[in-house]
């Protein structure tokens, strides 16, 4: 090879060429044996959910002992890839549709002609072609991603699934309205994403009225800090505005420097917490019905100092994640009740709890030591769990706080119907057994907000 001239520090030597061209070998290397532990991941999840439908033979009630016999397998293989049994479920139902209805696809990745990001592009477009037409699809697919990057070829798989596809797309349409839901994905630093997946007309509806609504308030804002404003202004119809749209001195534009962004967030979470709903089927003449009543409740832990302003410390919002002080201080202002928890100075293991407003006093403790369902590696937040007897109480077992612990429905299910076993110890430390012996310790959590302690008294100091 030739070097070539006008790059300075050698960069163009022959040397570097081939120090390149062996990392190009290096790298080629790592990709087939990435694809290779890829294809084979597939393929022992795929025999996974296989093995489930072999537990699951002969049972009278097949669905259900299938899905119980995938929750303990996931749950068990959840230890070995490190992650929740509920993503190994999921991946398990990908993995099998991946092997049984891609069968060119997979073939065509286990060769190295395409890679894993055409494979759930190709898998994710074909779910849409028939049954019948899918090998046609497949090859069509295949041949059209060699050699292009997958984000490439999104718009060109969907023109060929629908030429491919004996239905109208408005009959599909409708059906995939069916699927439409809200759902949130926890984010960092006291942030969420909620997702709604609705249909797209709607969904620019909405962001569309957000952001007529945002610029009304920013343009309020800017006639409301021109130089000479008048107190007041009227409407397009010579009527006085409402007091939302009141410019005054003290008003809610004064300082207002947020971005369109911020504002329609905040506009979106107004009308979904306090406004209420248009179509209110138990609503009756003009009045709001009970469906307008509905108020959002969550489960947050918020030490005293934070409360009473005498640090910032983040408060735990119970399942999901930190929040800030401010927050907390204004959810606690405005509850109506609220719990207060005694917690063990070192470990921060709640040992009691009372409420200025009893409730029944177990549930409310076993929420606060819990926190979130107890099974290894979920976070569902306690206030959506349900409780467990430990030892069944048709077994003898004593509905009390050392025999009870929250689960979530979900691993309510697992404990009570596959070969996962759990013991309570003392303090509500929870020993589970997986069905091959692993064995998983769940101790109670301690609220993740720093409770203060201060050192123990000295002689002869007051013991308070």
């Amino acid at each position: 090879m030739h070097s070539h001239g006008g790059l300075g520090g050698g960069m163009g030597s022959d040397g570097d060429v081939d120090a390149l061209a062996q990392l190009v070998a290096d790298a080629e290397g790592a990709a087939d044996v990435v694809r290779a532990g890829q294809v084979r991941e597939v393929r022992v999840l795929a025999a996974a959910g296989v093995l489930a439908e072999k537990q699951a033979a002969g049972a009278s009630e097949k669905v259900k002992a299938r899905e119980m016999a995938l929750r303990g397998i996931a749950a068990e293989l959840a230890g070995v890839f490190v992650a929740t049994d509920r993503t190994l479920h999921r991946r398990i139902d990908e993995a099998r549709d991946l092997v049984d209805n891609f069968p060119l696809t997979t073939a065509a990745w286990e060769d190295g002609r395409i890679v894993r990001g055409h494979v759930r592009v190709i898998q994710e477009i074909g779910c849409l072609v028939p049954v019948e037409n899918r090998a046609e699809f497949e090859r069509a697919a295949v041949e059209r991603c060699e050699g292009e990057t997958p984000n490439r070829v999104r718009d060109a798989l969907r023109m060929i699934a629908e030429r491919m596809h004996p239905r109208t797309f408005t009959e599909r349409h409708e059906e995939a309205a069916a699927g439409r839901c809200v759902r949130v994905q926890p984010g960092a630093d006291g942030m969420s994403d909620l997702i709604a997946t609705l249909p797209t007309v709607i969904a620019d509806g909405i962001v569309d009225r957000l952001t007529r609504q945002a610029r009304e308030i920013i343009n309020a804002r800017a006639q409301a800090d021109a130089p000479g404003t008048p107190d007041t202004r009227a409407d397009a119809d010579g009527a006085s505005p409402d007091a939302d749209t009141t410019i005054r001195d003290g008003s809610s534009f004064i300082d207002d420097a947020r971005s369109i962004d911020q504002v329609r967030a905040d506009v979106f979470s107004d009308l979904l917490l306090a406004g209420s709903p248009a179509l209110d089927p138990t609503g009756t003449g003009d009045g709001n019905g009970t469906l307008g009543a509905i108020r959002a409740h969550v489960q947050v832990a918020v030490s005293a100092l934070t409360l009473m302003g005498q640090d910032d410390g983040p408060a735990d919002l119970a399942g999901r994640s930190p929040i800030d002080a401010a927050t907390a201080r204004e959810l606690a202002g405005n509850a109506t009740s609220w719990d207060r928890l005694l917690t063990d100075p070192v470990t921060g293991t709640v040992l009691e709890c009372d409420s200025y407003r009893p409730t029944a006093g177990m549930v409310r403790l076993l929420r606060a030591r819990d926190r979130h369902c107890r099974f290894p590696g979920c976070r569902q937040p306690a206030i959506r769990c349900e409780l467990d007897h430990t030892i069944a109480a048709s077994d003898g077992g004593a509905t009390h706080v050392c025999n009870l612990a929250n689960l979530c429905k979900r691993h309510h299910d697992v404990k009570h119907h596959t070969r996962w076993r759990v013991r309570q110890l003392p303090g509500g430390r929870l020993i589970w057994t997986s069905p091959t012996g692993r064995i998983y310790r769940e101790d109670a959590p301690p609220p993740l907000v720093a409770f203060t302690t201060t050192d123990p008294p000295g002689p002869g100091a007051p013991p308070f």
